[in-house]
């Protein structure tokens, strides 16, 4: 009980004094014009600065594509005006405030029409993750045909397990628009059974792998898009470096990820997180202390106050026998499996990352964004935005934002209708996903075209060409092995 009364006053100490900073500092109530830096109309290979102009009398805020130029980057620079479009809160109003606008979209409760469908997924090793298809509520729970060709959107929640209103949000906005969203949590998230004495590492794409394939089995006739919010981003990135062009994905997006994770563990959070973060997985890992208690030093774990002492705890104790140490090493050792960069010269897919110049989570946006790899893998892309929060992103008056799109673009067309759901982030992610869609089509036709005008395709191979699968992945899996022998999909479980 003494525990909770001073978690209680530490938020209340820091919602009401740290917010102060950024309510009622000067840059809160500085106007300036916007402009939207795109890097496809650069001939160098970094961005410049461009006025965009809107249609209104409204000065939009900097909002900036850092990218390598690209075939992809023209592209989306001509067809994606939502990028440019972000008109955050100013003024009086306490969603000026990236502290609070991040607090409120990770803690505050969401009503919504959406329910979630669960999947318990048996693994290869008897461990369970579980999938939560977000349905309507007149659906009354039902599941999706798996002949259906919609497009699933499989959304990653941050690194401990939180769901938050910005997930929720997401998935109302993805069934809007005709995706079919799914909410992976990984071993004893989410009120997942924890059946085996493993934890998932942070950046062990393992089971999320396995998860991939059998959504794979149940949706074959519809691509694969995948979201991750906040520290999520760090298992994502891993999954796509180690997988490659096997991944199955079409494209992704991070919003608001982590990208230099050891550093974030160890000095990239202010105390009062800090200690609050490490109290919320305390609480997780709690009901299954006394069978941790044989693999891991429970003493250690639930006396740490940092988030950099429980994952040491749980994955890097030396006299541990816990399945999680597949290595042996300390805390840079398991950076060196862990680090979702590890592997970024691998990935294959187009990666859109969303973040915020005043985020509170990430850190200083010169040490914790690596805008290198932006600018020289054609791959990555990123929307920098001056403010906007931690996984928030509020926009000014719905009307008066709504006034500024054209009529033309089926995302333009139902930004009217969907003000209400969405924020800016989640517009931008439908966009980048209808984009790039659009772009490999065309892409396609243009290879079909050209491989008949110098007459290698002949009518056995156009018929095959011209119903593929539109997608930059392999389409054989990356297993040898035989699926459906070491997975139990028929026997999952449905609340």
């Amino acid at each position: 009980m003494l525990e909770w009364l001073v978690a209680f006053c530490v938020a209340i100490l820091v919602v009401f004094v740290w917010p102060g900073v950024y309510v009622f500092g000067l840059d809160a109530f500085r106007q300036k014009p916007g402009c939207s830096q795109l890097a496809a109309d650069s001939d160098s290979d970094r961005s410049v600065c461009a006025e965009v102009a809107d249609g209104t009398d409204e000065k939009t805020r900097t909002v900036a594509l850092v990218c390598k130029p690209s075939a992809l980057a023209k592209y989306l620079q001509k067809h994606c005006r939502t990028f440019s479009r972000f008109c955050p809160c100013e003024g009086w109003t306490w969603r000026a405030s990236a502290f609070l606008q991040s607090a409120y979209e990770a803690c505050w409760p969401c009503e919504s029409p959406v329910q979630f469908v669960r999947d318990n997924l048996q693994l290869s090793d008897d461990g369970l993750v579980s999938l939560d298809w977000a349905v309507p509520s007149y659906h009354r729970r039902r599941r999706t045909s798996s002949h259906s060709t919609s497009p699933v959107l499989l959304i990653i929640p941050n690194s401990f397990g939180k769901i938050t209103r910005n997930v929720i949000k997401l998935c109302e906005s993805a069934l809007s628009h005709g995706y079919l969203p799914a909410v992976f949590n990984r071993r004893s998230h989410n009120g997942t059974p924890l059946t085996t004495l493993k934890l998932q590492q942070f950046g062990d794409p393992s089971d999320l792998r396995e998860a991939v394939r059998y959504i794979r089995y149940r949706q074959p006739a519809g691509r694969l898009y995948v979201v991750s919010e906040s520290s999520g981003s760090g298992l994502l990135l891993s999954y796509l470096g180690e997988c490659g062009s096997s991944s199955y994905v079409t494209a992704a997006v991070c919003l608001s990820p982590v990208f230099r994770c050891q550093s974030w563990f160890e000095n990239g959070l202010c105390w009062p997180l800090q200690w609050l973060l490490a109290l919320y997985q305390k609480m997780c890992l709690s009901r299954y202390r006394t069978a941790l208690g044989n693999v891991v030093h429970t003493d250690a774990l639930f006396s740490s106050c940092s988030l950099r002492g429980v994952e040491e705890a749980l994955f890097c104790q030396s006299g541990s026998t816990s399945g999680n140490n597949s290595a042996t090493g300390g805390w840079d050792a398991y950076w060196e499996r862990n680090e979702p960069l590890r592997d970024v010269d691998e990935v294959a897919i187009p990666v859109l990352s969303v973040c915020a110049k005043d985020d509170p989570v990430r850190g200083d946006t010169q040490s914790s964004l690596p805008m290198e790899l932006f600018e020289t893998n054609p791959h990555f892309f990123l929307l920098l935005t001056d403010r906007g929060g931690h996984c928030g992103f509020s926009t000014q008056s719905n009307r008066r934002a709504s006034g500024a799109l054209d009529a033309d673009g089926s995302v333009a067309a139902t930004d009217t209708a969907d003000n209400r759901v969405t924020n800016w982030s989640h517009k931008v992610v439908l966009e980048f996903f209808r984009a790039t869609t659009d772009f490999f089509n065309a892409e396609e036709r243009a290879k079909q075209l050209a491989a008949r005008r110098r007459g290698l395709a002949g009518a056995a191979a156009g018929r095959a060409f011209r119903y593929r699968s539109v997608s930059t992945c392999k389409q054989m899996p990356a297993c040898s092995h035989n699926i459906h022998a070491i997975y139990n999909w028929q026997r999952s479980y449905t609340r």
